[in-house]
């Protein structure tokens, strides 16, 4: 059987590059067709897809590509046309922003692994605040209504749909009438960490990862600042800026990290924070609770089908400066009853083996 993968973009490693990254482990000889690729300009990149066959689109050529694709979203259209699949028995779609699916014709079939649907065109808040220019809005809101169009008649031509979690699941079936199976994302569970549960904890909380709005760190910044307590951010992003504005002498940016740093940030952490409304799956937390570290979440989207409550973290109910005041209250008064042991465990549920032998089932049943 003949396989094609098909992703948004390359443009850095995050959570969706975790999944491709699987799917070409499990599919090593297929190649991989995007908008572009910066995997040279990327060490994490390169190293990772090192021996892939990387097939970039004719918009990927274009000078300045990666900020040319938001405002020039409409042309999505004609590039994902321009590529040729008939040789293909089976493309297999990780999509998100950039309309990725629809390959499916006559013999040729289609998984879509839908870690969303399009935030931008949902109402679901994005890295960038789009509605600050009236200009820019009335632009949005009229390519948006016809790339709404166009997203759903994409959904239509997907043979099958695999979502990233029971959220995600739900917007499928709400935006595209589409039946769909969970297949979580993979996470990967450092053994040596496993096996040890004598952990040095160190006295400060922990959070990080891609610095934009929907990922809300303003109110973590500010509750932590509030109640005076050590917080440790690893990352990089639009928001950093204004995150060091309003941080206070508790706060320390440790920014860009490699996989072993932000390791031992997690392994000596007190707990983990996450404050996304609308997070899809959310793998950060997953990764924390790998190395035994308890998790403070807001009760909503992927969180809840991650973090058990009492078990391996808390839930706080408001994503605001508040509602983390409460959750890291909260997490005080009971985390002499949360162990590493039941962390671990439940983080053990989303390992990468697991990702690859459901991906692997489903395409034998199935394709």
């Amino acid at each position: 059987m003949k396989v094609a993968l098909v992703h948004d973009y390359l443009g850095s490693f995050g959570g969706a590059e975790r999944v491709l990254y699987s799917l070409h482990e499990i599919f090593p000889e297929a190649p991989i067709y995007t908008l572009y690729s910066e995997v040279e300009k990327s060490p994490l990149l390169k190293e990772k897809f090192k021996d892939a066959k990387i097939i970039e689109s004719w918009f990927g050529k274009l000078p300045f590509s990666h900020r040319l694709i938001s405002p020039l979203r409409f042309l999505l259209p004609a590039v994902w046309s321009s590529f040729n699949f008939s040789k293909f028995d089976l493309v297999i779609s990780s999509a998100s922003w950039a309309v990725t699916k629809g390959f499916a014709q006559g013999k040729v079939k289609e998984i879509c692994y839908c870690h969303t649907p399009p935030r931008y065109l949902y109402g679901y808040e994005t890295s960038r605040d789009w509605k600050k220019h009236w200009y820019i809005r009335i632009y949005a809101l009229i390519v948006n209504h016809f790339m709404r169009m166009y997203d759903f008649y994409r959904a239509q031509k997907v043979t099958w749909f695999i979502a990233n979690s029971r959220e995600v699941q739900q917007r499928i079936q709400k935006f595209y009438r589409r039946d769909s199976v969970v297949i979580n994302p993979p996470v990967d569970i450092p053994e040596f960490i496993i096996q040890n549960s004598k952990l040095k904890i160190q006295n400060y909380y922990l959070t990080g990862g891609r610095m934009e709005m929907p990922k809300n760190f303003d109110p973590i910044v500010k509750a932590c600042n509030l109640l005076k307590v050590p917080l440790k951010i690893y990352g990089d992003g639009l928001q950093r800026e204004s995150l060091e504005e309003m941080a206070g002498s508790t706060i320390e940016f440790v920014g860009t990290v490699s996989d072993e740093e932000k390791n031992q940030l997690f392994k000596n952490a007190k707990a983990f924070i996450v404050a996304a409304v609308d997070e899809d799956f959310g793998i950060t937390p997953v990764e924390a609770m790998a190395f035994g570290t308890p998790v403070i979440a807001y009760r909503g989207g992927g969180y809840l089908e991650t973090v058990v409550e009492g078990k391996t973290g808390v839930f706080f109910n408001e994503a605001t400066v508040t509602g983390v005041v409460e959750g890291i209250e909260k997490f005080e008064k009971i985390k002499g009853k949360i162990k590493a042991e039941n962390c671990r465990k439940q983080a053990e549920k989303f390992s990468k083996e697991r990702f690859k032998k459901e991906i692997k089932k489903f395409v034998e049943e199935h394709a």
